[in-house]
């Protein structure tokens, strides 16, 4: 399974970026996707996460500010980041629980991409 992350880079505060994951290379599904944080210092932690339904659930820092959307059919996951404040300086990841169904079982595996930093100057 791959995570390919896009859309981070530099803005000033008060502005606006939008991120994007494509997952590919898995087979029988993905359940919870969502975008997690590590800032330099600081432990990773949450920022959003969506279902495969479509309900989302957002870090208190972020909430009000951001939106995480999804489209399976395009097997991709949305953060559009507004008002960007520079506590929002990070490495964001993107994750996903995929599903793995063996003649054994459903299991579910925690995937994550490699990142992609957004920067907020003031």
């Amino acid at each position: 399974v791959t995570l390919v992350e896009s859309g981070g880079g530099s803005v000033q505060s008060g502005g606006s970026l939008r991120l994007s994951c494509v997952a590919s290379g898995y087979n029988d599904g993905i359940n919870d996707m969502g975008w997690y944080r590590q800032a330099p210092g600081n432990q990773r932690e949450l920022v959003a996460t969506v279902t495969s339904g479509g309900a989302a659930n957002y870090g208190d820092s972020v909430k009000g500010r951001f939106t995480i959307s999804r489209d399976n059919v395009k097997n991709t996951v949305y953060l559009q980041m507004t008002s960007l404040k520079p506590e929002d300086t990070a490495v964001y990841f993107c994750h996903a629980k995929v599903v793995v169904i063996t003649i054994e079982r459903k299991t579910e595996v925690s995937e994550w991409g490699q990142g992609t930093l957004v920067t907020v100057s003031l």
